[in-house]
């Protein structure tokens, strides 16, 4: 699992429990998959499809740093499916798991648009291959 984005929990994600807001939480994880889907399918458009199963384990409090882990599990024709664990970066406890996110990679027509991906691709190896292009 990479975990690409931590938040501070602040007096304005709280709920009237003072603890994370569960719609806030969701909101973070719905962005940092939209971005990693964007940066894997290498595409500006991406939409959400499906999200499995919401399991909240623990909460956070005010001053808790956490972790989003995005990670991808498979490759459709135009999707990309991720898996998603939040946790507590100090203490490592895990916050939330979601088996499953689908994400769709979409046209300028607003349709599924084939991206051709089958694999995770790092940043490096994406930039070597555009190396490799350019010298040959």
């Amino acid at each position: 699992m990479n975990y690409h984005t931590r938040k501070w929990i602040k007096p304005e994600d709280l709920n009237p429990n003072h603890t994370l807001f569960g719609g806030r939480l969701l909101q973070w994880i719905d962005e940092e998959a939209a971005l990693y889907s964007i940066v894997q399918l290498e595409t500006p458009r991406c939409v959400t499809k499906y999200i499995s199963e919401i399991n909240f384990v623990s909460s956070a409090r005010q001053g808790d740093i956490i972790e989003i882990g995005i990670e991808a599990t498979a490759f459709g024709n135009t999707s990309i499916t991720l898996t998603c664990v939040v946790r507590n970066m100090m203490t490592q406890q895990t916050i939330i798991t979601i088996d499953k996110i689908i994400f769709v990679g979409i046209g300028e027509d607003g349709k599924p648009a084939k991206h051709g991906k089958t694999q995770i691709e790092y940043v490096a190896d994406r930039l070597k291959r555009i190396e490799d292009e350019n010298i040959h």
